[in-house]
């Protein structure tokens, strides 16, 4: 423990240190695709990045305060909690809400969304990029997307990037943006093929099913290359903070009117080569074979950005025994448990979108099971349903699943809500999450065995400014690229907090708040720290505030 007695003349050292810092600048299921397309909600005004001038000493900054205390003990803690929410762009299910929208429409829908999520606790977003090898960014390996423009290869017009666009929309909000991708559909719904699709561009990679969509072959060493090629070059040009995949590695057998994956040519070519594996283990090995190498890479390029995978809720009917239902292991070749086991990912969110009461597919069972295979400790966030809809007993459900995730996992808490459809359509819903338990914000749990050293600390200048305390703090030079900033303050004996974006340098608060009986709770301390992009909090300095002011 450190302490130290603050005079004017280091009141106004602080300040001089405060004019030579400059404010860091932003860096540049089958039951999974619902056919409806949620409404958009209104955005709120967005709030411009605006510069924040560094204070002058004046007589009110005196003695504002009698000592800072580093790491007292038992110092507060914010909350921490993955609160994330899936939009999904194939066949326009969230976004934008329907192909074609002008620009201005879209970064609206954009926008309204992300501040919906931001008011509302959330902290992360999860946004998909690459919905049929196509792209909602500018990229010279895919087309752009059908979904977005209304023709498959047309950039938007007036030119700009939408996965740029949400990136900084949703940092400049303190989220968190994950993009997300599909490694192997080639095509979905849309009708146009264009020239540029994989499937002119390269047909020997893809096949096409009984539904209608076109499906990369696993097993090609070309759909390896290409789908890791994506993912690299997104993590090489785009501010991301994770790479995420869903359950659609081989896809469901019912896309193919129930017959068997056709990848008749493949497999001939490894049996002739001499391949001594079975059909299914071969298949299985090869998306294994993806996933462990691309997470190699994603590591060896940017260590900091996680790579997440939301696979089909059961493993295999029987794990756990009480388990029924689809063999993702057998129908999907894919072995997420292998995964898991094996720590290719930094988070894992199972698609648990059944009920806590569910006979044969219950929510905390099949959690308790994953949680049983996480040998590596990753964060297991899973997946929940909240399109049950608006009703008290859905409500219940939801808030339920939340808090069963809590005790389960409680040194990871989090879920992912398929979807934010829900949450728009269904604003009772929405309230009782925040009103319940996102009622108080809450920082993204780190991940110790990307980064575990701490960020410096803000420099800290407290002033008095009538009836309040006004902070004003710039993180150090070298504090890394953290970009959200807790402070904390104690009225009496009572810690709080709040959690700020990476805008926000300044805020004030009321020298006392008075109590229901009429007794006057006078600002005892406060404390600012800064977080990075692993979810590391820089060291708590307490700062004591002068009772005599």
């Amino acid at each position: 423990m450190k302490v130290f007695r603050i005079s004017f003349l280091l009141c106004c050292s602080f300040l001089l240190l405060l004019q030579a810092c400059k404010t860091p600048k932003p860096t540049t299921t089958p039951t999974k695709e619902p056919s409806e397309v949620a409404e958009v909600p209104q955005p709120e005004e967005p709030v411009k990045p605006q510069e924040v001038p560094a204070p002058v000493p004046t007589a009110d900054t005196i003695a504002v305060v009698e000592e800072i205390i580093e790491e007292p003990v038992n110092f507060p803690q914010a909350d921490r909690e993955f609160r994330a929410a899936w939009v999904a762009t194939v066949a326009n299910i969230n976004w934008p809400s329907k192909p074609g929208l002008s620009v201005p429409e879209q970064q609206r829908e954009a926008i309204a969304l992300l501040d919906m999520l931001k008011k509302n606790n959330f902290n992360a977003v999860i946004f998909q990029v690459r919905p049929q090898a196509d792209a909602l960014y500018e990229s010279e390996l895919e087309p752009w997307s059908y979904y977005l423009t209304g023709k498959q290869g047309q950039a938007p017009e007036p030119f700009y990037d939408p996965l740029h666009f949400w990136i900084e929309a949703a940092h400049d909000r303190g989220l968190e943006l994950h993009a997300w991708l599909n490694p192997y559909r080639a095509h979905h719904s849309s009708k146009e093929i264009s020239e540029r699709s994989v499937i002119k561009t390269n047909p020997e990679l893809v096949v096409k099913l009984k539904n209608g969509m076109w499906w990369m072959d696993p097993a090609q060493e070309g759909t390896k290359e290409r789908s890791t090629a994506v993912v690299m070059d997104l993590i090489k040009r785009y501010d991301l903070d994770g790479i995420h995949f869903d359950d659609y590695f081989y896809p469901y057998d019912s896309y193919n009117n129930g017959e068997d994956f056709p990848d008749d040519k493949s497999w001939t070519a490894y049996k002739t080569s001499g391949g001594k594996l079975a059909r299914a283990d071969w298949r299985r090995y090869h998306v294994n074979d993806f996933i462990e190498n691309l997470y190699k890479k994603i590591k060896a390029e940017k260590p900091a950005v996680k790579f997440g995978l939301s696979p089909f809720g059961i493993w295999r009917p029987g794990y756990p025994k009480s388990v029924t239902g689809y063999d993702q292991y057998d129908k999907l070749y894919a072995d997420a448990k292998l995964w898991l086991n094996e720590g290719w990912i930094d988070y894992y969110t199972p698609q648990l979108y059944w009920k806590i009461n569910a006979e044969g597919q219950s929510f905390p069972v099949l959690l308790g099971w994953w949680s049983s295979q996480n040998f590596k400790k990753r964060h297991l966030w899973p997946g929940i349903s909240v399109g049950l809809g608006g009703d008290e007993k859905n409500i219940d459900e939801t808030i339920n699943q939340i808090m069963i995730s809590r005790g389960m996992m409680p040194k990871s808490p989090g879920v992912v809500h398929w979807s934010i459809g829900p949450l728009v359509k269904h604003p009772e819903l929405l309230k009782s999450i925040f009103e319940g338990p996102y009622k108080k914000p809450a920082l993204v749990p780190a991940s110790p065995w990307l980064d575990n050293s701490a960020p410096e600390s803000p420099v800290v200048v407290p002033s008095i400014e009538g009836q309040s305390v006004k902070l004003t703090w710039v993180a150090p030079v070298n504090a890394g690229d953290g970009f959200r900033y807790v402070v904390y303050f104690r009225y009496g004996e009572t810690w709080s907090y709040k959690v700020f974006d990476r805008k926000t340098i300044e805020t004030s608060f009321s020298r006392f708040v008075e109590r229901k009986n009429g007794e006057k709770v006078y600002l005892k301390a406060v404390a600012v720290t800064s977080v990075d992009r692993t979810g590391n909090e820089s060291t708590f300095q307490e700062i004591i505030i002068d009772s005599k002011l």
